[in-house]
């Protein structure tokens, strides 16, 4: 059971005539609103990226000198809002442009070709030089910065970031407040970043929490496979063969139970003359772990397919727990989750990025739950 943690103590001023206020009181009335905004967002809505905070190979080739000793590895973090762990702001109005190796502590400066990890912190400044109506021992200065700027600062890592594993926001934040955006792969200081190499998986979308999706299946949606091909796929013979779903998480290997996934033939046809039945099959791999990123189903039963028949693979994801014990969000938006290991297809016409705008294509619309559905069609040959 989760507790809640660090609530302050909140104590708002009170107005009263003649009341003498000096700087701490008005400091403090400051706080209060601050206080009270980041327990809205911390508490009630969450945190990770609202908009925008995208990274992006850059910058310009002519920002680049031609010396082999120059660092030419930049990427560029477009402007955006997003809310940290612990329910601060960061607003970046504009665009910056991040020199990794140059942002890297003399620690970490590793060889050429390692992966690094870009994301962003909320930071303060005070600003806006200001003279005082008088001197005092205290104040110790005719001049006072007057404003604080809130803004942040990038940080560059090599070290993987620790997920955060918390099931729910009301828990003792991560020691780690950083806003992680990107993955670079393959950086080298003396190498312009290749759009290939950067990877957005890390980042976190705003919310209270972030849904586990199927990220990977082992056959292509809406394909069309030999009967062989299909047996292959379905694990028929070869034991070691099955379908297989990846999830971007770990999910609870006791909620793979039978029913949870559905292999159903519909018997090519016109009409009345079409049948269906569904195969029987089994999970396998499943083994003594208490999680797993990938399931594997495999044909246990001996009917065959023929020409034109159509393999529909129906997962009720709503069954299907990750380790808070949510259901994983399954909803397969315009059949577009890709086949493992393969490259990812290039943007075609239409929709060509999910709706979240960033990354790669997953299942899910945010809410968790739903039933995930796929098919191939099987002709002779």
């Amino acid at each position: 059971m989760s507790t809640v943690h660090d609530l302050p103590d909140l104590r708002r001023l009170r107005y009263f005539q003649g009341q003498f206020l000096g700087p701490r009181d008005l400091q403090r009335e400051q706080e209060y609103f601050r206080a009270k905004s980041r327990l809205h967002l911390r508490y009630l809505l969450g945190y990770g990226v609202v908009c925008g905070l995208g990274v992006e190979c850059g910058p310009p080739q002519d920002h680049h000198e031609d010396s082999e000793k120059t660092r030419r590895a930049y990427v560029t973090i477009t402007p955006g809002l997003g809310v940290d762990a612990c329910g601060r702001e960061i607003v970046a109005g504009g665009p910056c442009t991040v020199d990794l190796f140059g942002a890297l502590s003399a620690e970490e400066r590793t060889d050429p070709d390692c992966t690094l990890w870009v994301g962003v912190e909320y930071a303060e400044e005070a600003v806006e030089p200001t003279r005082t109506v008088f001197t005092s021992d205290c104040a110790g200065s005719d001049c006072e910065n007057g404003w604080i700027r809130e803004g942040y600062r990038v940080r560059v890592t090599a070290t993987k970031p620790e997920p955060d594993r918390r099931c729910t926001t009301c828990d003792a934040p991560p020691d780690d407040d950083v806003l992680w955006l990107a993955r670079i792969e393959h950086a080298d200081p003396h190498r312009p970043v290749r759009a290939e190499d950067v990877h957005v998986e890390i980042r976190r979308p705003f919310g209270l929490h972030v849904p586990t999706v199927i990220t990977g299946i082992s056959w292509d949606h809406g394909g069309t496979y030999t009967v062989q091909e299909a047996k292959d796929l379905l694990g028929t013979v070869d034991e070691d063969g099955g379908l297989r779903v990846r999830f971007s998480d770990d999910i609870r290997t006791d909620s793979l139970r039978r029913g949870v996934l559905d292999v159903q033939v519909i018997e090519g046809g016109a009409g009345k003359n079409a049948d269906s039945w569904f195969m029987g099959g089994a999970f396998a791999d499943c083994g003594d772990d208490e999680f797993t990123r990938e399931l594997r189903f495999r044909q246990t039963t001996r009917e065959t397919l023929q020409d034109d028949d159509r393999v529909l693979i129906t997962i009720r994801t709503a069954f299907l727990l990750d380790r808070c014990c949510r259901p994983v969000d399954g909803t397969h938006v315009g059949g577009k989750v890709p086949r493992i290991d393969c490259e990812p297809e290039p943007p075609g016409p239409g929709c060509a990025t999910p709706p979240r705008g960033y990354g790669p294509w997953t299942s899910g619309i945010g809410r968790g739950g739903d039933v995930f559905e796929s098919w191939f069609f099987v002709r002779e040959g």
